[in-house]
């Protein structure tokens, strides 16, 4: 199993990614054996959209022939996720919706053609879906009976991640972050902590365990051939 783990926040110790590493704690509870695809988009950000991207986009013609290396980053960051069995995100809320590293993300994965197709009912995801955990961290209060300002984060990865067929959300807030000192930050994580359902990754699990070794049934087959052949040769 594969857990692609994606942080956003700027600071290394952030509420942030304290959150979204005790998600994929408890994913490796359930899935000991699981290898963990790291990007750290805090640490190390991805370019804004340049402009050989932009062109690449620009039309159906100049996607069908994008410029030489144009779509090679986004390339990259959509096999990362076609890799993963689950995705972990780990994003602040800054000015009341996502990091621009994490924009900056989603614009290279959120592809036409590749990831994504336009229909008179808008657009329709063309990836496998995956649970998604988005552990989000706000210094204020977006939801619940203390909201005091508006959340346009929550709607917004939503429709992205839907928009390339990742359906299978779930938003763990951490709220009032401001107001924690590090003695309750833990205790407030772990009140967060106890809505995550990982019954996707579960089913995923055994969905993975239950699938055929084609390849490696293959690889036997050509040892044993080339063992036979071997075998021929040294009776001749």
């Amino acid at each position: 199993m594969n857990i692609l783990h994606i942080d956003s926040s700027p600071r290394q110790q952030s509420h942030s990614r304290q959150l979204s590493a005790a998600i994929v704690e408890r994913l490796l509870e359930v899935a000991p054996g699981a290898d963990i695809i790291r990007r750290d988009l805090g640490a190390d950000p991805l370019p804004q959209t340049v402009a050989l991207y932009a062109a690449a986009l620009a039309s159906p013609a100049t996607l069908a022939a994008p410029p030489a290396g144009s779509l090679d980053l986004s390339e990259q960051l959509i096999r990362e996720v076609e890799a993963a069995d689950a995705v972990v995100i780990g994003t602040p809320m800054h000015n009341l919706t996502i990091p621009s590293v994490l924009k900056a993300w989603i614009d290279q994965i959120l592809r036409v053609g590749r990831t994504t197709k336009s229909t008179s009912a808008g657009k329709v995801g063309m990836l496998r879906d995956r649970p998604v955990f988005i552990g989000v961290a706000s210094g204020g209060f977006f939801a619940g009976e203390r909201a005091n300002q508006p959340d346009f984060l929550t709607p917004y990865l939503s429709v992205a991640l839907s928009s390339i067929g990742l359906k299978s959300q779930q938003f763990l807030p951490l709220q009032g972050t401001a107001f924690l000192d590090w003695e309750h930050a833990a205790e407030a994580r772990d009140k967060t902590l106890a809505a995550l359902d990982l019954t996707a990754v579960e089913e995923r699990l055994t969905e993975i365990q239950n699938q055929p070794a084609t390849i490696a049934s293959v690889g036997r087959m050509c040892a044993d051939l080339s063992s036979l052949q071997r075998a021929s040769q040294r009776a001749h």
